[in-house]
């Protein structure tokens, strides 16, 4: 679906003329290049990720489809976001989950973000762990912090100028941390 197309039925869809199903599922190799181009298109933006450009499609499939599992949103065929979810350490650690996310800029602002920060806490649940750390949150990302906040997810601790922002220069990255009580 083109960016235009796909930005209508998002207006359509939070205005309410009519409604457009949007789900999570587990990533399959059939949905790698649609991510391929959401990472693509958001680290060359430079504002959000401490990858560069010449970040490999090889490096990226065994990034995301590694030891970690890979969701997409979707409408229909149409992948509007991902994230990433497993252990942030392994051994010792293994009882505190990680997660990225990424959403499509043209879906950016129309829920799919906090769709997938829902659907991930649930799953971490689920999965047993007991807290969920993210360990590099651009402080210039306000959409992002502040959406990790909502959550209930707290700065942890600040990594000062950690991040070479494209337009800012160097900026401050955060480490933020929750437990995952359940939910019952």
């Amino acid at each position: 679906m083109a960016d235009a197309a796909l930005r209508r039925g998002l207006t359509r869809a939070v205005l309410g003329v009519f409604s457009i199903s949007m789900g999570i599922r587990q990533a399959t190799a059939n949905d790698l290049s649609s991510m391929w181009d959401i990472f693509r298109s958001i680290i060359s933006a430079g504002d959000a990720l401490p990858f560069s450009e010449q970040f490999t499609r090889e490096t990226f499939q065994s990034h995301w489809f590694g030891s970690h599992t890979a969701y997409v949103a979707v409408i229909g065929a149409d992948v509007l976001g991902m994230y990433k979810l497993g252990a942030n350490y392994p051994d010792s650690g293994n009882h505190v989950a990680s997660a990225t996310y990424l959403v499509r800029p043209v879906a950016q602002g129309s829920g799919v973000g906090t769709a997938l920060v829902q659907h991930s806490l649930a799953q971490a649940r689920k999965e047993g762990f007991m807290a969920m750390q993210f360990n590099y949150v651009v402080s210039s990302n306000r959409a992002a912090v502040e959406l990790y906040k909502r959550f209930g997810f707290f700065i942890a601790g600040t990594l000062p100028k950690a991040f070479r922002h494209k337009q800012l220069g160097h900026v401050d990255a955060y480490v933020m941390y929750r437990f995952l009580e359940s939910e019952t």
